[in-house]
């Protein structure tokens, strides 16, 4: 009987991955057509009387409040010439980068008929690491210095956390989370639940429109630091439970379980050896948990409330 029960998990486990391999074959047929334009290279190869071309070619990167006076002085600084010449040299191949968009937006379009094809714009920023990506209906600005690599020389004086996220292994990542914002629906969040379960629903998000990134790059964690959330599993949520935190409305508890931070804040020993962000990840596993045992449309499930959403989830933590 045992190997029969062996048996049954392996053929659904084989099932699964012919469906999943089906629908990545078809995803990937979804006609999707664009380019990524090199506005930080236009910006660093340019002269003052390029000016005008560059401004008309990107008028929504300059604000008619500044005078030219200001960017020719930008083109022509050392520091920033110095900062062009790190991205130039870190991302002289976009290939990569580029596949990867691509692939995010065949995965919208397929969910998303309306989904337009925005600009891709790849820009500086002064490593503004706050602004890191920027979507609009009909644009998409990466800041390629806050991808330039977790140890770059630029970084120092940020603080570890996250700088941990400043590499071009995340811009996709990032990208993915700016889109999810868009159709992820939830009332303003009142709980601790409620935060876990929107962030459950927007890495979700990531597990359909970017499958092939690892799950440490889709929730910003390092291998280690995911593989530590996945052993303590179990403790965490147990923690949370006898301290009943879900439906606590205590406005710290964000900061403590759901923000960037260095580490999740137990008020324990084990603190500095926890990863941050420890409520997303838990709220992650609830909605992959709901959406395993209930025959919900994905798009759907992004607009339900987050206790229909943890009721009907039927999660239990790893042991």
């Amino acid at each position: 009987m045992r190997n029969v029960g062996f048996l049954l998990v392996l053929l659904f486990v084989f099932n699964a991955c012919k469906e999943n391999n089906q629908l990545e074959r078809e995803i990937s047929k979804v006609d999707i057509d664009f380019n990524v334009e090199r506005f930080d290279l236009d910006f660093a190869s340019a002269k003052s009387e390029d000016l005008p071309k560059l401004k008309k070619a990107y008028p929504f990167l300059f604000s008619e409040r500044i005078p030219d006076s200001i960017w020719i002085e930008r083109i022509n600084d050392s520091l920033q010439r110095e900062l062009s010449n790190e991205v130039e040299n870190t991302f002289s191949n976009f290939n990569d980068i580029h596949e990867e968009i691509e692939s995010l937006f065949q995965h919208l379009k397929y969910y998303d008929k309306s989904f337009k094809v925005p600009r891709v714009i790849t820009v500086t920023s002064d490593v503004d690491y706050r602004n890191k990506t920027i979507v609009t209906d009909t644009i998409v600005l990466i800041s390629l210095d806050t991808y330039l690599g977790s140890e770059h020389i630029f970084y120092e004086g940020i603080q570890r956390f996250l700088t941990l996220n400043m590499k071009r292994s995340q811009i996709v990542s990032d990208l993915a989370a700016n889109y999810s914002e868009r159709y992820i629906f939830q009332n303003k969040p009142k709980t601790l639940l409620d935060d876990m379960i929107y962030f459950g629903k927007q890495l979700y998000f990531k597990d359909k429109m970017i499958p092939f990134k690892t799950d440490a790059e889709k929730i910003g964690y390092s291998e280690e630091q995911l593989d530590w959330a996945k052993a303590n599993e179990s403790e965490i949520w147990r923690y949370f439970i006898e301290r009943e935190l879900l439906y606590s409305t205590d406005s710290s508890l964000a900061g403590r379980f759901i923000a960037n931070a260095p580490f999740s804040k137990f008020y324990l020993e084990l603190d500095s050896e926890s990863p941050d962000r420890i409520g997303q990840y838990l709220g992650w596993e609830i909605v992959r948990s709901f959406m395993k045992n209930n025959d919900v449309p994905f798009m759907e499930m992004l607009q339900m409330e987050a206790d229909e959403i943890f009721n009907k989830s039927k999660f239990k933590p790893r042991k």
